[in-house]
């Protein structure tokens, strides 16, 4: 069930930042985009909550727990820019605004960037690992919890791989431009 809602969250997301960003530019109509881009984070508060309330019940932390928080992390950390990132398009697209903005290709620019981005999926890991050791003192019960702890571990690998793979290698072995 939880697993159900999570997708629904993720198409919530979409769909309501979609809204926000079509009545913002094909119906000019920038306030009701803005209070719908502003309804985004609320998404994210149903799923916080009815993990709670799944938890509180009794209910033993499944892969749906795990990913609910995982989510939720990366949603505080990545959501801005992924807002951000679809704002310049349909700014782009139906507003005569400039084109998106790219990503540095090489050089130190593109190292800053791969840190940059390293940093966010950090606070990424941060909020999620912190919202699954509070489950996991809350429900204070280690059989009900044990999933919870897989997803801090993998969650750990994951994010130093990021780091070895994308802005360590970045700074050792920066790109160059062709010629």
């Amino acid at each position: 069930m939880l697993v159900a809602l999570i997708i629904g969250c993720e198409i919530a997301f979409w769909v309501v930042l979609a809204a926000g960003l079509v009545a913002r530019y094909p119906l000019r109509r920038p306030r009701l985009g803005a209070a719908l881009l502003i309804c985004v984070p609320l998404v994210d508060l149903v799923l916080l909550v009815a993990s709670v309330i799944d938890l509180r019940r009794g209910a033993t932390a499944s892969v749906g727990h795990g990913l609910a928080a995982v989510y939720l992390g990366f949603s505080v950390a990545f959501g801005h820019s992924v807002v951000r990132w679809s704002d310049q398009r349909f700014a782009h697209r139906f507003a005569g605004g400039p084109p998106p903005v790219r990503p540095p290709r090489y050089g130190w620019a593109r190292t800053r960037y791969e840190w940059r981005e390293w940093g966010k999926a950090l606070l990424g890991w941060a909020v999620a690992c912190g919202l699954l050791a509070a489950a996991i003192l809350w429900v204070n019960d280690a059989e009900r919890t044990r999933e919870l702890g897989g997803w801090i571990r993998g969650l750990t690998v994951a994010i130093v791989v990021w780091l070895v793979a994308f802005p360590v290698w970045e700074t050792l072995f920066p790109r160059r431009p062709k010629h």
